[in-house]
């Protein structure tokens, strides 16, 4: 029984959003930063992006590594989805925007369908209260390159176009986090739109 206990309460860990995040009614902080989006650079606002409807952010530890790389190729082939639902997809991590040129062009993984933003110092991450970790010196990527940065933990955040979050995701599998952030945003499209 102490070991069914123990198993269940480690299971509903694991289970639980990062609590550290804002959660579902808060303001989300109006970002800018570089972006990349099929191997080029632009300058990405979130203001702007709102204007068109929904905004899924995701912040994940880095490019090219094992759950990083399932989770951008999994926002990647569900693209059609979330735009059909009028939502915008944007990857947020603490990768150069070097590195996220070669990621967002990878047909493995990005594609081209959605921009990655740097967030080299953190502040969009901590902006919303995600937490940020060391990797330890000498960890490498998927290709064999050192990873020279901290790693923001795997949230992602629906934003309503007036700025308010719909959902906030965490403690999921790369998967799972898709597919809860893309059922997020078909019950926004579900809505009824409100007439003034």
């Amino acid at each position: 029984m102490k070991r069914t206990l123990i198993a269940s309460l480690l299971a509903a860990v694991v289970a639980l959003p990062a609590t550290a995040a804002l959660k579902e009614g808060d303001a989300a902080p109006a970002f800018k930063a570089q972006a990349s989006q099929a191997g080029k650079a632009f300058p990405f606002s979130l203001r702007d992006a709102l204007k068109k409807g929904p905004v899924v952010v995701y912040f994940y530890p880095s490019a090219f590594t094992g759950g990083c790389n399932i989770q951008a190729h999994t926002f990647a082939v569900n693209h059609d989805k979330f735009s059909a639902a009028g939502a915008t997809v944007v990857g947020v991590s603490l990768d150069s925007i070097a590195r996220l040129n070669e990621f967002s062009a990878d047909p493995n993984y990005c594609a081209g369908k959605f921009p990655v933003a740097a967030d080299i110092h953190g502040e969009i991450a901590k902006s919303y209260e995600v937490a940020i970790r060391e990797i330890a010196a000498g960890k490498k990527d998927t290709r064999g390159v050192e990873i020279d940065h901290a790693a923001a933990e795997r949230t992602t955040f629906v934003i309503t176009p007036d700025g308010r979050i719909a959902a906030a995701v965490g403690g999921l599998t790369p998967e799972a986090n898709v597919e809860k952030a893309l059922a997020a945003v078909q019950q926004l499209a579900q809505r009824p739109v409100k007439k003034s």
